[in-house]
């Protein structure tokens, strides 16, 4: 299901999406998002709405320093 989400998904991650990809439950799909938002791999996404979506919580670039 990661490499779906790094290979370019397009759209917003949802729950009910999870479980269609994934072939599991619903309950399953929310249960995995959890684990992912607890180990910082997923974050809830700003856009808000009336369903929760996700996306991927990638590391920001170092920045190089001259001097």
């Amino acid at each position: 299901m990661l490499n779906c989400l790094l290979d370019g998904f397009e759209g917003k991650l949802t729950s009910s999406k999870w479980a269609a990809i994934a072939k599991c439950s619903a309950d399953t799909a929310l249960r995995d998002i959890t684990t992912l938002l607890v180990l910082g791999v997923l974050r809830k996404s700003p856009a808000g709405g009336r369903s929760s979506a996700y996306e991927l919580s990638l590391p920001e670039a170092p920045t190089s320093r001259t001097g």
